[in-house]
């Protein structure tokens, strides 16, 4: 067999058997396969799309194109939450230890910001010391001391999916949906879950802008996570604006820790509220409780009890980073004084937010990468004070931005002010943060 015949029966929108995919992907992992061999194939699935046969064998190869981890030695069900992706999306950091409190492993493989999007590995490298780059030893032994670990994807894990993963980016062919399947659960599969619930983004500010492309994404991803035997479901939720206030690394990760504190400001109740859903559902997955009423109980009780924020403490520092920022995390993460403010135009309401170009914006002055190898300014950010809906005046702030260079926080300023739509009546409803359950 040679890759053009697998290129060509693709191209020419024949199915391709298990035996074409597995010689392809071996070759991917192993070498064999040019990059432009790699490119055309992605650009064929992209144009002519995969059965769901195809996806579940794509996935299986490229889950085990590496090494997986085996936790087997934890007696514990092992559980946990992936998000496609937005603006001010820091759920992670609330869930992992809410979940693992309740006694739950959470092996979280975790990924950094690209393009308008944030990552979670960058958030937690603003704690100072904080280290995601585990070997698989110091995973598991964190694992097994806190309950949780957060660290990125290894070379050895899935490696056929870290090579895809850049081709993707440079030949766009991101967007394929059998594409994005197989590069989350064979990531998530890697790591030996049994339960995983997947926060599906729909909105301005989401991977997926349009409702049904969302909805046919998480129907793929709990179809093709169940038939490889994780426990799968997902939730399609809102990213029609920022997710909670905060936008940029230490500002997130300081919204984080006020919540888990008890610290809740209005408005970043929304980002409590999905991360107490999405755990809910990891806690009945998991089959540790029999209802989400229940589970939502467990979880409450864990946050108001404070072990929640006592294993997220832990964890801190299981991981090298500064644990007294759980107490005082204006004084111990990386925050900068220097502030402007982004004035609303005209008063009225706002009716909408493209979300999106807050995160470009914010990147563009330091807090985001355009490259996967751009540094991150951990100090820079934007406060959203307004939310949909909200009535504004005139010269009233709409947030405010947070970037120690002051041509660079106007520049900011002026592309946020411009991502709001301020009208004289108020929208004729408000975009549900939650919109719906799948779980086939």
């Amino acid at each position: 067999m040679r890759p053009q015949d697998v290129i060509r029966k693709k191209r020419d929108g024949a199915q391709l058997s298990a035996e074409d995919i597995r010689f392809f992907i071996d070759g991917v992992t192993q070498g064999t396969i040019a990059d432009y061999q790699i490119s055309a194939l992605l650009m064929a699935i992209f144009l002519n799309g995969m059965s769901d046969a195809e996806q579940e064998v794509l996935t299986d190869a490229m889950l085990h194109s590496g090494n997986t981890l085996d936790f087997s030695a934890i007696d514990k069900p092992k559980a946990d939450k992936h998000s496609t992706g937005g603006v001010g999306d820091k759920t992670s950091l609330l869930i992992a230890p809410m979940v693992a409190a309740c006694g739950i492993c959470v092996p979280m493989i975790s990924g950094r910001g690209l393009g308008h999007t944030g990552g979670t590995l960058d958030k937690l490298e603003s704690i100072p010391g904080y280290r995601v780059n585990l070997s698989a030893e110091e995973f598991e032994r964190v694992l097994k001391t806190v309950g949780y670990a957060m660290s990125g994807q290894t070379a050895e894990l899935a490696p056929a999916d870290k090579k895809m993963y850049a081709l993707r980016d440079a030949t766009a062919t991101v967007e394929a949906i059998p594409l994005i399947v197989a590069s989350i659960i064979s990531k998530k599969g890697a790591a030996g879950l049994d339960a995983m619930v997947i926060d599906v983004k729909v909105g301005s500010g989401a991977f997926m802008v349009a409702e049904d492309r969302a909805r046919a994404l998480a129907h793929a991803l709990v179809k093709t996570g169940n038939a490889c035997g994780i426990r799968t479901r997902a939730l399609l939720t809102d990213m029609n604006q920022p997710l909670g206030q905060a936008v940029g690394n230490s500002l997130e990760v300081k919204e984080c820790i006020e919540l888990l504190r008890g610290e809740v400001a209005d408005g970043a109740r929304p980002v409590l509220d999905l991360s107490l859903e999405l755990s809910a559902h990891m806690l009945v997955l998991a089959q540790l409780d029999d209802s989400l009423a229940a589970a939502r109980a467990r979880l409450q009780d864990i946050l108001s009890s404070g072990q929640a924020l006592e294993c997220f403490r832990q964890n801190v520092a299981a991981q090298g980073g500064d644990a007294r920022v759980c107490d005082d995390p204006a004084k111990f993460l990386p925050l900068v004084a220097q502030t402007f403010k982004v004035e609303s135009p005209r008063s009225g309401f706002v009716t909408k937010v493209n979300t999106a170009e807050i995160g470009h914006a914010i990147a563009a002055i330091g807090g985001g990468r355009v490259r996967i190898d751009d540094a991150i300014d951990p100090v820079v950010g934007f406060i959203a004070e307004l939310k949909i809906g909200d009535r504004v005046s005139a010269g009233v702030a709409l947030g405010t931005v947070y970037c120690g260079d002051e041509d660079k926080a106007r520049a900011a300023a002026q592309r946020i002010q411009s991502a709001y739509e301020i009208d004289d009546q108020p929208p004729r409803e408000l975009p549900p943060l939650m919109r719906e359950v799948i779980n086939e």
